[in-house]
């Protein structure tokens, strides 16, 4: 693995995929200032990197993915350095849903608070079948904020209310019922093997068209329904600025042709 700094590194196979693992976060990874501040830095100095097909975040151990915030750190702050906290993470959670190509969330073991918000700012999320999830803020005297936002699109106003009210604890297949989770390891299956599997239908697409593709549910999601189909008419011609579609679309006529 090749550090970018001391609390984030990245290994990238040849397809263009890239693991980007949380380090020195302790044995759940824990998100204090230091490590929220790094793994921001990390997330968008790879932004930048045309070449990346799919970027895989991990945790350091497989205890979890995140394991939430650092309460030892919570519980020291006032008004204002609680703020300037937050804001933090909610930069990295920002990072991530900004980073251009698809994100994918592995998820082993338990993802707590922050560390769900980190998942759910990740365009797809892969869990072990022993994973467990929760968002307990409320049982340490503070809500849930930030990117908590995006659970009620995520799995509905009414499930929402129950995780964040209840701080209730739910396995991976009611988070893969109520489409918190996109993916459950299969019995017997790997967590990597699951997250390959989700790797392999976003190769099969053009790498520009994914990330065309992203950028514009990242505008639907803010923009009503009219705005959103006249911003797409610009978006499919931008398309044919590059030579994905007339390749791609060549490619799909000859294997037609080949009976395949």
């Amino acid at each position: 693995m090749q550090m970018i700094n001391s609390h984030c590194g990245v290994t990238r196979d040849a397809r263009g995929v890239v693991r980007f693992a949380i380090s020195n976060a302790g044995s759940l990874t824990v998100l204090n200032t230091a490590v929220i501040k790094a793994v921001t830095e990390g997330l968008t100095t790879l932004a930048a990197d045309a070449d990346i097909r799919a970027l895989i975040l991990t945790g350091g151990t497989e205890k979890s993915m995140i394991g939430g915030a650092d309460i030892k750190e919570m519980a020291t702050l006032d008004q204002a350095s609680a703020e300037r906290f937050i804001s933090g993470l909610r930069d990295l959670c920002e990072a991530v849903r900004d980073f251009p190509a698809p994100t994918i969330a592995r998820m082993p073991g338990w993802c707590l608070g922050g560390g769900l918000e980190v998942a759910a700012a990740c365009d797809f999320r892969v869990a072990a079948q022993d994973a467990k999830f929760s968002m307990p803020e409320v049982r340490v005297g503070i809500p849930s904020v930030i990117h908590a936002a995006l659970l009620p699109r995520l799995i509905g106003w009414g499930r929402a209310r129950w995780l964040l009210m209840t701080a209730a604890t739910i396995d991976a297949p009611t988070a893969l019922d109520w489409g918190l989770v996109d993916v459950v390891a299969a019995d017997g299956e790997a967590l990597d093997a699951a997250v390959e599997r989700v790797v392999e239908m976003l190769l099969e697409c053009g790498p520009q068209a994914l990330r065309n593709q992203k950028a514009l549910l990242r505008q639907w999601e803010d923009l009503p329904l009219k705005e959103s189909v006249e911003v797409s008419v610009g978006a499919f011609g931008r398309s044919y600025l590059t030579d994905e579609p007339r390749r791609l679309m060549q490619e799909f006529i000859d294997r037609k042709r080949g009976g395949k």
